[in-house]
């Protein structure tokens, strides 16, 4: 289960005992031996990483009631369990008012001190969902509220800090699913346009058609069926922000009202006779390559440089596996108590690690999604592997793969332990090459043992040349390479030239294509013309036959 505990109590005996006990719970834990300590570690930086307080009220220097005055006075409100061999009702209430979250009183036995931790690590993710809703409903959530451990996104954090102290315009990319909206909110929680409007549009989704009057507006009678005046996007961020996502997908005419109105600070709506006055903040969002974009002519060049002036890019979840064990606890929270399943309040480790072992495609979103599942589909009081049976399949099969790649030796993965050659009565053996990758890193074959003289290795045939089997890599064949491979040496063991390989790239693209020329010539990066030249030039026009060429 995520989760780091710090761990306060004067006395030896009794940290070693709750530091074992953390363990074997599934958290980690952090241990001091006094309140002064307590305090150093939890007003620094380090302190964000703390989960959970043990902290005992009898110790010296400073006392638990007194280290959770100060903690509280810093406006720290990281839960706290608070423990004392003394029990009276007056210790108790006295904690619970100065801040304590829950109570044990010592010896205390692992059962209770487990129910008292998951309890309170559950209300506690339970309450950050729910400030961070209403911060997100009143456009007043920041940085601070964002869940992350990784340091990846700690840049991205740093970056949006600094672009929320002006009015620049900002671009986020980064895969679909990384919360790219969320930074964008967090940006105009914290800068001075907090609580103002916060428009959301998705270019992507808006026909298009309708773009340019659902962006800027439009007059009554601007347009056959506009019966009435109707108020853009932009006026509706007036004084706020405006969040376009997915903007690449942004049609080329807009695209220049867009530039206008980000260079003037006005906007034309269909049919008005002068243009309005805006003040708005612009946050632009896209999970593709503008740049690629411009390169291919579907985005204007110009824009793209108004709209990159300060971009941030945001890590898939992959590359931030550390940020899954608070998230899934902050989604389990949430989901439990909407599925009025309360008995659900951890995650066991070895779900943790499945759920890092996974590659996140869809990044934050299907992890949400996949917890959301798990919660539903559990019984117990902790969601298990069990509970994830898209993810473990997944896993599985990846696992199964890679096996099966092992197992095929390093004719495909690469150099394998030394083997030892048998001896066939007596006589030496010496290994030859069939088909295979080489040191380098080149197909030579499989390493297969034969007595006596060496013997050369045959020339390997490709899908589409004679003697090749048809329908791709069904399995290796003597003197045959793979579907999907091409031979770097010759039948003489030296380096094809370089028109024999281009030959054999085409000859497998169109295999693989399944004759689409049209596929084959825009994956190989030339033209159909040059395509259909090349394939007269290498004679390939007639073994390929003539469906392959059309």
């Amino acid at each position: 289960m995520s989760g780091r505990i710090l761990i306060v109590d004067d006395d030896p005996v009794q940290r070693r005992l709750l530091e074992e006990a953390v363990r074997r719970f599934g958290y980690a834990s952090r241990v001091v031996e006094n309140g002064v300590q307590a305090l150093e570690v939890m007003l620094a930086s380090e302190g964000s990483d703390i989960d959970l307080v043990i902290l005992d009220l009898v110790m010296p220097e400073l006392d638990g009631f007194a280290t959770l005055e100060k903690l509280r006075a810093e406006g720290n409100a990281t839960p706290v369990i608070v423990q004392t061999a003394q029990a009276g009702i007056d210790t108790v209430v006295g904690a619970m008012r100065a801040g304590a979250q829950d109570f044990v009183v010592k010896p205390i036995s692992p059962e209770r001190l487990e129910v008292s931790i998951r309890n309170v690590l559950k209300v506690s993710a339970l309450e950050g969902e729910i400030v961070r809703f209403r911060k997100l409903a009143g456009g007043t959530l920041t940085f601070k509220d964002i869940i992350t451990r990784s340091s990846s996104m700690e840049r991205v954090i740093r970056l949006g800090e600094r672009a929320a102290a002006s009015n620049i315009p900002i671009l986020i990319e980064g895969e679909s699913g990384v919360g790219k909206e969320l930074i964008a909110r967090a940006i105009q929680g914290q800068s001075d346009r907090a609580a103002k409007p916060f428009v959301t549009v998705n270019c992507g989704a808006i026909p298009e058609n309708l773009v340019e009057s659902i962006l800027f507006g439009h007059e009554k009678g601007a347009f056959t069926g506009a019966v009435d005046k109707h108020v853009g996007k932009f006026q509706e961020a007036h004084g706020g922000t405006l969040f376009l996502d997915e903007v690449g997908e942004l049609p080329s005419e807009v695209q220049v009202k867009l530039l206008r109105a980000l260079q003037e600070g006005e906007i034309d709506p269909v049919g008005a006779r002068r243009p309005q006055k805006i003040d708005f903040r612009l946050i632009s969002a896209t999970n593709r390559r503008l740049m690629d974009l411009v390169k291919e002519g579907r985005f204007r060049e110009d824009l793209y440089y108004r709209l990159n002036v300060f971009p941030i890019w945001i890590p898939p979840l992959r590359d931030r596996l550390e940020d899954i064990p608070e998230l899934t606890r902050h989604f389990l929270a949430r989901f439990a108590a909407e599925e009025h399943k309360p008995k659900i309040s951890t995650v066991a480790p070895d779900t943790v690690q499945l759920l890092q072992t996974y590659d996140w495609p869809g990044n934050i979103r299907q992890l949400e999604n996949a917890v959301f599942r798990a919660v539903v589909l559990c019984d117990d009081t902790c969601l298990r592997p069990d509970d994830f049976p898209q993810v473990q399949a997944q896993c599985a099969g990846r696992s199964a793969s890679s096996a099966r790649g092992v197992g095929m030796g390093a004719s495909l993965l690469g150099t394998p332990e030394k083997i030892e050659p048998p001896l066939i009565a007596g006589e030496a053996v010496t290994p030859q090459p069939v088909p295979g990758y080489g040191a380098r890193g080149d197909w030579v074959g499989h390493v297969e043992y034969h007595s006596g003289a060496q013997t050369a290795p045959q020339p390997a045939a490709l899908s589409g040349q004679a003697g090749a089997p048809s329908g791709g890599f069904a399995g290796f064949v003597e003197g045959a390479v793979p579907f999907g491979f091409l031979r770097a040496l010759d039948q003489n063991g030296h380096v094809q030239t370089l028109e024999s390989v281009e030959r054999d790239m085409i000859v497998t693209a169109i295999d693989h294509y399944g004759g689409r020329m049209a596929e084959v010539a825009r994956r190989l990066g030339i033209g159909r013309s040059t395509l259909y030249r090349k394939l007269k030039d290498y004679g390939l026009e007639a073994s390929n036959g003539q469906d392959a060429a059309q």
